[in-house]
């Protein structure tokens, strides 16, 4: 009998919808000294200087590669800043255009946009330092450019409702899923591409995919098939060159949990969750 997924306590989810679409910037960043970590986690707590628009930021280190198609030589950190609407000139200017310290390479930035229906965060998000277990997922996704739309119907009608039962049933922190709207500066020596970027926090401890946990939920949303069923045509739509587990430097993100659409609690069920690796 397939699993129910039970909805944490009290748990209030934050659903990004097109009209509340968040704007990223991501910088993809090789460290090259010692104190280069410091300085980025000293200039991303002090995001409020990028404005009222600016909902913080947050800064990854690489821990582990958990699949790789790429011959790319594996960078140190991802930042992501996120705004409304609009990333400001300044903050371009500062984080991309400025020279940046010669101990901070930075490979990539890029502009991204939320998925709709698929950027899924509790609303009293605070970040995972309360559960050490879990590490950040990032998933760097190249979807082809003729299954864009496609693919964005997929994560919208099948794999954001699913990722909000298993967000809710704290089974995974978030679920955020991000499109690349603008790449402005790339590394010549960068070889690997893509345009979306998955980002969600699990006990990476014998994770082996998502395919059990989404298995369950899938089939909630989706009556008729599950993970097999609704994931059966993304092999001709993607690749994921590059899949890692990171360490969250800075989650000064809270903000953004406050966006969005509010979804109300569900009905109050027991919490499942401990012990189960996402």
């Amino acid at each position: 009998m397939a699993e129910s997924i039970h909805p944490f306590y009290d748990s209030r989810l934050a659903r990004i919808e097109p009209d509340d679409r968040l704007v990223v910037l991501a910088r993809t960043i090789q460290a090259r000294g010692p104190g280069t970590e410091a300085e980025l986690k000293d200039s991303a707590v002090n995001w409020a200087r990028f404005g009222e628009t600016c909902l913080g930021q947050a800064l990854y280190r690489h821990r582990s590669v958990f699949r790789n198609a790429s011959e790319a030589a594996v960078w140190s950190h991802l930042e992501l800043s996120y705004f409304r609407d609009i990333v400001p000139a300044d903050a371009i200017h500062e984080l991309v255009v400025k020279q940046q310290p010669a101990e901070t390479q930075l490979l990539r930035a890029e502009i991204l946009l939320t998925t709709p229906s698929a950027f899924i965060l509790p609303r009293n998000w605070q970040g995972s330092a309360d559960r050490p277990e879990r590490q950040a997922s990032l998933e760097y996704i190249e979807v082809q450019s003729p299954y864009l739309g496609e693919y964005r119907d997929i994560m919208r009608k099948y794999i954001g409702p699913a990722a909000a039962k298993l967000v809710q049933a704290n089974r995974i922190g978030t679920f955020r899923t991000m499109e690349t709207a603008a790449v402005l500066y790339r590394d010549p020596a960068l070889k690997i591409n893509w345009n979306q970027i998955h980002l969600c926090e699990v006990n990476a401890d014998g994770f082996n995919g998502f395919g059990q946990e989404f298995d369950a939920a899938l089939r909630e949303v989706s009556p008729d098939g599950g993970f097999a069923a609704v994931f059966a045509g993304l092999d001709r739509m993607r690749m994921i060159p590059r899949w890692t587990f990171n360490d969250p430097v800075v989650e000064a993100d809270a903000a953004v949990g406050r966006e969005g659409t509010a979804e109300p609690c569900a009905e109050s069920g027991p919490d499942r969750s401990r012990g189960g690796s996402a």
